[in-house]
């Protein structure tokens, strides 16, 4: 006996449609559309449902992952209407009493045209990530950054621009993953942490704790994040440098 194949939702439909099937939107709470991961093929075709049937043997696959407007970062890559586009800059804003927006500058990656967008802090969005291939971070001469491929050992340069809020966690020896678009290097994913000496902050309280109110500390990155009162010069710390966020003391 054949068993009929049950429809496929890409996210676009199942978290931003009035109803599928009979099911209502926001029927999905947000932790669940953020997890749903698909490949995608960018064409002519705006159908994302179709464009991965049609196309999903094809070379130019983009890997989309849904996530909220409140996590864009400087040097993310959106699938916007059907196109790759980096973000160059962006900037929460809260007009009056209406609902916070999310104000960003966007650049086509095929096409090279920027162009601005705003979007609502409640909106869903679609992250892409590109071909990846892993790099070590060798060092920057003021314009540029230079990376080296651990598997061929070639090296590529990438600008400030290319980098966004990414380029302040660069430290020698550090591995990461460089995105190519049609060969050709557009930006970098960092780590889901790092771990770094904390280079200045000021000194413990004496019955300081994790409750107490915390304190900006540097890193030897030149980075300033938000630790808890505990924390002292010297010590190495784990943090997300995607967020810019402490998670604990390294062990």
């Amino acid at each position: 006996m054949i068993l009929a194949r049950p429809p496929f939702y890409p996210p676009s439909v199942i978290c931003r449609s009035t109803s599928v099937s009979g099911t209502p939107a926001g029927s999905l709470d947000k932790a669940t559309c953020a997890s749903l991961d698909y490949a995608f093929n960018y064409g002519s075709d705006r159908s994302p449902s179709s464009r991965l049937i049609n196309n999903a043997n094809t070379e130019n696959l983009i890997k989309v992952m849904a996530i909220s407007a409140t996590q864009i970062r400087r040097g993310m890559v959106l699938l916007f209407e059907g196109e790759p586009c980096k973000v160059m800059e962006f900037r929460h804003h809260t007009p009056g009493n209406l609902r916070a927006m999310i104000q960003t500058k966007l650049r086509n990656i095929k096409t090279g045209s920027s162009f601005e967008h705003r979007f609502r802090s409640v909106d869903t969005i679609e992250r892409a990530t590109l071909e990846q291939h892993e790099m070590e971070y060798m060092y920057s001469d003021g314009s540029h950054h230079h990376f080296m491929n651990t598997e061929n050992f070639e090296q590529v340069a990438l600008s400030g621009e290319d980098l966004g809020d990414a380029a302040q966690w660069l430290t020698p020896g550090l591995k990461l993953q460089a995105e190519f678009f049609e060969g050709a290097p557009i930006g970098i994913d960092l780590p889901p942490s790092m771990e770094l000496t904390v280079t200045r902050t000021e000194p413990t309280m004496k019955g300081a704790t994790v409750s107490n109110v915390n304190k900006p500390a540097t890193l030897e990155n030149g980075v300033t994040v938000t630790v808890p009162p505990f924390v002292n010069e010297g010590d190495r710390i784990r943090v997300d440098p995607t967020e810019g966020r402490y998670i604990e003391r390294a062990k």
